[in-house]
């Protein structure tokens, strides 16, 4: 199973069509994205996306209630909250979006989770920590490096390819 990962897409309209037409380029099976929409007018450009998308909020993200609202309008989005427990490919995610850092160290530091997925520093990285393996794509925006990132992950081998926007 191959998954799309982004986060911080920050109302980067532009951004977030090349994220969607890379992620349907990418054939991916699942989109997981780890918050910072920031503005509701972000997800209908979400909705293109070709397999089902499940989020998480971001400290940037004001009206949760609305956002919520504008996911619940499109088959295929799925917002759950602040964090988000995924198993896909065989694998057990662990998805949010990171700006709680003591929160984010403990579920890595409790080896709960076979990936946790996280967003908030803007910086693409990709870590093991014994067989926990963290992932963050980076900013889809492309505001604080100029650099917009997303990421896919191979579930079959545990691959993760950071990608260019």
């Amino acid at each position: 199973m191959r998954i799309g990962i982004l986060s911080d897409t920050h109302d980067n309209l532009g951004m977030v069509d090349t994220a969607v037409r890379q992620l349907n380029r990418e054939r991916v099976d699942l989109v997981l994205h780890a918050g910072d929409y920031v503005s509701p007018f972000v997800i209908p450009r979400l909705a293109n996306l070709h397999s089902p998308m499940i989020g998480v909020v971001g400290n940037n993200d004001g009206d949760h209630q609305l956002l919520a609202a504008r996911f619940a309008e499109h088959e295929g989005l799925s917002l759950r909250g602040g964090f988000a427990t995924v198993t896909a490919g065989g694998m057990c995610i662990g998805l949010l979006h990171g700006d709680d850092r003591e929160l984010l160290q403990g579920l890595i530091g409790r080896k709960a989770f076979d990936v946790v997925v996280h967003g908030h520093t803007h910086k693409a990285e990709v870590r093991e920590f014994g067989a926990t393996l963290v992932v963050n794509p980076g900013e889809a925006c492309g505001y604080l490096t100029g650099k917009p990132t997303i990421a896919v992950i191979d579930t079959s081998n545990r691959d993760v390819e950071l990608l260019s926007l």
